[in-house]
C-alpha cells in the first residue's frame, strides 16, 4: 500500500507538471495545442539517451527541456502567424511525426525495443539517518505549503458562499477528500523515506521541482508578462494596439510550456525506468486537456487540483469497476475513458469555467 501511494504521488506530480505547460500555452495565452505530448517525448528521450552517453543528469535534463523548447520555437515560427486552428492541426501532426521517428530510427532510439538501463537519479544513493530525516523535513515543508494553499482556496470559497447566501457544500467535500488523500500520501511518503527506496527519493525530487516550477509560474502569471499573455488570450488585436509584440509573446509561451513538458518527460522516464514509443500516444495530450479543463483554464492551482482528481478517479475506477462490471481489460479501459468524458460534459454544463476557473475568463480569446 505504501509503495502504491508513492507511485500515485509520482504519477500525479508528473501529470501536474505536464499539464502546467499546457495551461501556460492554452489557459493563459489561448494557444490550442493538441500535440503537447511531443514535448514530453523529446524531453524523455533526450534525457535518457544523453545519460547513456555519460552526460550527468543535472545537464541532461536541461538539455532535454531546451530541445523541447526548440521544438516549440520551430512549431511557433511556422504556425503562430496563422489562425489558431492551423496550430491545432500542426501540433497533432508534429506529435505523431516525433513518435514515428522514435519508433523507426532504431539506430538512435532502439525503436520498439525501447530504452532501458539508463542512469536514474538517487537510485544508488544510500542516505544515512540524518539525510533521510532531512528529506522527510523537506517533504513536510512541501506538504505544509500545499495544505496552506488548499486552506486559502477553501476560505475564499466560504467567503464567496456567504456573500451569495449559501454554503459551498461541494467545495467542502472536495476539500476534505483532497486533504485526506494528501495526508495518506504524506504518511506513505514519510514511511517510504524512512526505509529509503528509489521511488521515495524520486517522489521528493519531483515534488521539489514541481513546487519550484509552480511558484515561478504563479510569479509569471502575476507579472506584466503574464498580464500580456492574458490580454492576447482575450483579444490579441488590443494587445497589438498597445504596442505589444504578440507573435513574440506567443512564441515565448509555446517554448516555455514545451520546456516544462520536457522536464515532465524526464521524470516519466525515471518513473518507468524505461521509455517506449507507445508511451507517448495522443491520448496523453488529451489527458492533460482533461486536467486543465477540469481544474479551470488559466489557474495553476486548478491544474494541480485537476491532476489530483484525475489520478484519484483513475485509481478508484481501476480497483472498483472490475468488481462491478463483467468487462475484459480492453473494454474496461474504454469504459473508464467514456465515464470521464461524461463527467466532463456534466461539469461543462454545471460549471463551464472548471472547478477553480473564473467566469470572466471563459471567452479564451473568442
Amino acid at each position: 500500500m505504501v509503495g502504491y501511494l508513492v507511485f500515485l504521488a509520482i504519477s500525479t506530480g508528473i501529470a501536474a507538471l505536464f499539464s502546467l505547460g499546457l495551461n501556460l500555452q492554452w489557459g493563459y495565452t489561448g494557444l490550442i495545442n493538441f500535440g503537447h505530448v511531443a514535448f514530453m517525448t523529446v524531453g524523455a528521450y533526450t534525457t535518457v539517451l544523453l545519460a547513456l552517453k555519460g552526460v550527468p543528469l543535472i545537464i541532461a535534463v536541461p538539455l532535454g527541456a531546451g530541445l523541447a523548447a526548440l521544438l516549440g520555437l520551430l512549431i511557433g515560427l511556422s504556425t503562430l502567424r496563422l489562425r489558431e486552428d492551423y496550430l491545432a492541426i500542426v501540433t497533432i501532426g508534429v506529435s505523431e511525426v516525433i513518435r514515428l521517428i522514435v519508433l523507426n530510427e532504431e539506430w538512435l532510439t532502439r525503436g520498439t525495443f525501447g530504452v532501458q538501463g539508463f542512469p536514474l537519479p538517487l537510485a544508488t544513493w544510500s542516505p544515512n539517518l540524518l539525510m533521510r530525516l532531512m528529506m522527510i523535513a523537506l517533504l513536510t515543508l512541501i506538504a505544509g505549503l500545499t495544505f496552506w494553499r488548499m486552506w486559502q482556496w477553501f476560505s475564499k470559497q466560504l467567503q464567496q458562499g456567504k456573500r451569495e447566501g449559501g454554503f459551498p457544500v461541494g467545495s467542502l467535500i472536495l476539500g476534505i477528500a483532497s486533504s485526506l488523500l494528501g495526508l495518506a500520501v504524506y504518511v506513505a511518503g514519510v514511511m517510504a523515506l524512512y526505509d529509503y527506496t528509489y521511488k521515495a527519493g524520486l517522489m521528493v525530487l519531483l515534488l521539489l521541482v514541481l513546487t519550484v516550477i509552480f511558484w515561478q509560474m504563479e510569479r509569471l502569471a502575476r507579472s506584466p508578462w503574464g498580464r500580456v499573455l492574458k490580454a492576447i488570450r482575450e483579444d490579441e488585436e488590443v494587445a497589438k494596439a498597445l504596442g505589444k509584440n504578440v507573435f513574440w509573446y506567443k512564441l515565448q509561451s509555446l517554448m516555455l510550456g514545451g520546456a516544462i513538458a520536457g522536464i515532465a518527460g524526464s521524470f516519466y522516464a525515471w518513473q518507468q525506468t524505461s521509455v517506449y514509443p507507445d508511451d507517448f500516444i495522443p491520448l496523453t495530450t488529451f489527458e492533460a486537456w482533461t486536467i486543465v479543463v477540469l481544474g479551470g483554464a488559466g489557474n495553476n492551482v486548478g491544474t494541480v487540483l485537476g491532476a489530483i482528481i484525475f489520478w484519484a478517479y483513475n485509481t478508484v475506477t481501476r480497483f472498483v469497476l472490475p468488481a462491478l462490471l463483467p468487462f475484459d481489460d480492453a473494454r474496461l479501459g474504454a469504459f473508464r475513458v467514456m465515464v470521464i468524458g461524461l463527467l466532463l460534459m456534466v461539469l461543462m454544463v454545471a460549471r463551464p469555467q472548471g472547478i477553480l476557473g473564473k467566469k470572466e475568463e471563459l471567452t479564451l480569446g473568442r
